[in-house]
């Protein structure tokens, strides 16, 4: 498994943020019973990177909490049975390029705030959130919405990050 982990912002996080990136990683792709090794890429940034990339790719000229690039296209989310017919797995590792993740720290700031929970709890629940949208979910309809909060708490309580 390989996890590029990138912090681009100058504030201090003040834990082990990237043994917490790989554990809910590893966690979420065991949870979902991927059968290949995968590859996924992190960049924690700030409010006006997150903006640009936002503006560039969704044409939302908007700060946002965390962007998901999926590099795969399911026909039922968690469902890998069509992905070796994509072009979705590195030429040199063979593992699964699952996708990119960019997350603004200070919208983990004010969000950790805001809900009263730890910058801890924050930072594992976008990237569970960012995981899910890699293995195909979303949030569109309300149907969808429910299904993804349902298995971002599922997984936060397995992995023992609680509010």
């Amino acid at each position: 498994m390989t996890i590029y982990i990138e912090n681009e912002q100058e504030k201090e996080i003040p834990f082990d943020y990237e043994a917490l990136l790989r554990k809910v990683i590893v966690f979420c792709i065991g949870h979902v019973n991927c059968p290949y090794e995968a590859e996924v890429s992190v960049v924690i940034t700030n409010d006006e990177a997150i903006r640009e990339t936002n503006n560039e790719f969704r044409n939302l000229d908007k700060s946002t909490d965390v962007l998901s690039f999926p590099m795969c296209e399911y026909e039922v989310p968690e469902c890998f049975d069509a992905l070796e017919e994509q072009d979705v797995f590195h030429p040199d590792t063979g593992e699964l390029i699952l996708g990119d993740i960019m997350i603004s720290f200070d919208h983990v700031l004010a969000q950790a705030a805001e809900y009263g929970h730890s910058l801890i709890r924050e930072l594992a629940f976008l990237t569970v959130h960012s995981m899910l949208h890699l293995f195909g979910h979303d949030h569109e309809t309300e149907e969808e919405r429910l299904i993804m909060e349902d298995k971002q708490e599922e997984i936060l309580n397995l992995l023992g990050i609680t509010r």
